[in-house]
């Protein structure tokens, strides 16, 4: 029988992909990243905001970054509630220079990238896999391309069936967006099920979305309408557009079976409530590569059953997306921004290590519960 030409054959150059085959690389195994785009960087579907976490895990390059260091949050009236946690930022990203510079990074680690090849399946052969349209044998395969995975589908693991569906446009020259912020917006007609944003993005670029529960579709243009009583967009430039499908139904199952793995999206690892995958995305890959490594290198257990115990549940958080889904009234939420129970539960919803799976995040609830009032 032919030898093995891979150890491990990842679909999909996004966030968790990359990663693991940056990792995957280092312990030594051999990698192949397949993706049908052409380059890195190209069609990018994510704002690319990074939390402080990832930022600092992954000592993401600052030319290619902005920090933020709050939150603002608007109600429905477009009244507002600024939102900081000491220490806290998050990162606006050039997501396509950012895309770039991780898949330099995998190949510096040793992984070989293909792009322009999408996948087309395997077939087993003994104990391996041979790849079609290119007839590589390799050991394992993972799966990190994305909501729609057709790794998933074709090896009959679990696939996401929940989505949010989101729009974003990118603008120079939008005047009037205070830039340490994040400013994200509560409308239960324009963005049912989430919410919009407005984020001062890298080198003055101002990235404006919103994303609605399917099977809404998000109205962009109605959204800019009614943000421009806040932002100047009168000399604005569109530079780009972009939009995507967000799995928000929590982890699929099963996310493994005879040497094939899920990770980041394909896997279901966004958060239920907040729609953030990047985070998860980068440590998802990350753990799949060195379970795999351990598993073939050290004769641990399966990569499947090391990871088991490791993936988010979201318990919390996907009952609050069903609530998130039916949406309070308008004036509900208008009045509800200015109760300090509010201001908790939204600091604990946007500031990662204060979250809701956190001790310190149900701390800092309970005690504004408890000191009552607004």
């Amino acid at each position: 029988m032919r030898a093995l030409d891979y150890d491990v054959a990842i679909v999909g150059a996004g966030f968790a992909g990359l990663a693991c085959a940056r990792a995957a690389a280092r312990r030594g195994l051999s990698v192949l990243v397949l993706d049908r785009r052409h380059a890195p960087g190209e069609r990018v579907h994510t704002t690319g905001l990074v939390v402080k976490e990832a930022a600092e895990r992954w000592e993401i390059p600052a030319t290619l970054t902005r920090r933020v260091r709050g939150v603002r949050l608007y109600a429905p009236s477009l009244a507002s509630l600024d939102l900081v946690a000491a220490g806290y930022y998050f990162l606006a990203t050039d997501t396509p220079a950012l895309m770039r510079w991780l898949a330099r990074e995998a190949a510096r680690a040793g992984a070989r990238m293909q792009f322009a090849r999408p996948w087309r399946g395997a077939r087993r052969d003994g104990d391996a896999f041979v790849l079609a349209g290119g007839g590589e044998r390799v050991r394992d395969i993972v799966g990190a391309d994305g909501p729609r995975s057709a790794v998933a589908a074709g090896f009959g693991l679990g696939r996401n069936t929940e989505f949010l569906l989101g729009v974003e446009a990118e603008y120079e020259g939008v005047a009037g967006i205070e830039p340490d912020r994040l400013h994200c917006f509560l409308d239960r007609t324009l963005a049912r099920g989430y919410i919009g944003w407005v984020v001062p993005g890298v080198h003055g670029v101002a990235q404006v979305g919103l994303a609605c529960r399917r099977p809404a579709v998000p109205n962009l243009p109605a959204f800019e309408r009614k943000v421009a009583s806040l932002f100047a967009f009168d000399a604005a430039r569109r530079t780009g557009r972009r939009g995507g499908l967000i799995p928000v139904g929590g982890p699929v199952a099963p996310f493994a079976r005879d040497g094939v793995l899920l990770v980041g999206d394909a896997a279901g690892l966004v958060s239920p409530l907040s729609a953030g995958g990047i985070h998860t995305a980068l440590a998802s890959g990350w753990a799949a590569a060195h379970a795999i490594a351990d598993h073939r290198h050290e004769g641990a257990a399966p990569p499947a059953h090391a990871l088991a115990g490791t993936r988010p549940r979201y318990a919390c958080k996907r009952a609050l997306r069903a609530l998130h889904d039916i949406g309070a009234p308008d004036a509900v939420v208008d009045a509800a921004l200015a109760t300090r129970p509010f201001a908790a539960l939204a600091r604990s919803v946007y500031f990662h290590h204060r979250g809701l799976t956190s001790v310190d995040g149900w701390r800092d609830l309970a005690r504004t519960l408890l000191r009552g009032g607004t």
